[in-house]
């Protein structure tokens, strides 16, 4: 399960300065229990490619 993240005020700045330097938004999100599939550099590059294709992002998790 994916949920906000819980920022202190340190971390938060951190975060902010990160922002206003790259110019981007970040989005800080924890996750609970979930384990990640471990793809190979082949595998990796056809989720890559499908995000940008879709727009969107995708995260490998273990079935």
């Amino acid at each position: 399960m994916w949920s906000f993240s819980k920022i202190d005020t340190g971390n938060l700045k951190a975060i902010a300065d990160l922002e206003s330097k790259l110019g981007i938004t970040l989005i800080a999100f924890s996750d609970v229990g979930i384990k990640y599939a471990d793809l190979n550099e082949d595998a990796a590059k056809e989720v890559k490619d499908l995000e940008k294709k879709l727009g969107l992002s995708l995260v490998a998790l273990k079935a």
